[in-house]
């Protein structure tokens, strides 16, 4: 039986807050019945972005990714749910977005690898790392969501 409060990181990327995105990608995983634990808009530092690119922090391309992810502030997402990490990776799409399936919020949304909407955690250790990278702890909530009793049969919530 999975976790109900396994948490995983979102973050909305500079391309989609220029192009007025926050609600919709924010409304797909509401959709999805994934609970929104945390939510914040800042803007990233040089070490918060070495830190976060740490397996791409030595390659030639590098300072472009740093450039463009310091473009404009980002909205930070602790998204909340039952198998959450694998889920939203699902919903987000592939990293290149002009081959990511339709329906997919990079694939419905962007055309780019890099300008592709998202950035989300891709394994159950890295989103708790992550997680703490942006949020202190009282940065986010622990409430019961009214709504699981139609998003997860009583075995999955307990």
């Amino acid at each position: 039986m999975g976790n109900i409060r396994e948490q995983t990181l979102v973050l909305i990327k500079p391309d989609a807050i220029q192009r007025g995105l926050i609600g919709n990608v924010i409304g797909r995983f509401e959709m999805k019945g994934l609970k929104v634990a945390g939510i914040k808009m800042m803007s990233l530092d040089e070490a918060i972005l070495r830190e976060h690119y740490a397996h791409i922090a030595d390659k030639p391309f590098f300072p472009g990714v740093s450039s463009f992810m310091r473009s404009s502030p980002v909205v930070a997402i602790c998204l909340e749910g039952l198998d959450v990490v694998n889920a939203v990776r699902l919903l987000c799409g592939i990293t290149k977005a002009r081959e990511a399936d339709a329906g997919t919020i990079r694939g419905d949304l962007a055309m780019s690898v890099a300008c592709n909407v998202v950035h989300a955690s891709d394994t159950v250790e890295n989103a708790q790392a992550e997680v703490k990278r942006f949020f202190n702890p009282d940065d986010l909530f622990n409430y019961d969501k009214s709504e699981y009793m139609h998003v997860y049969v009583e075995d999955e919530r307990s």
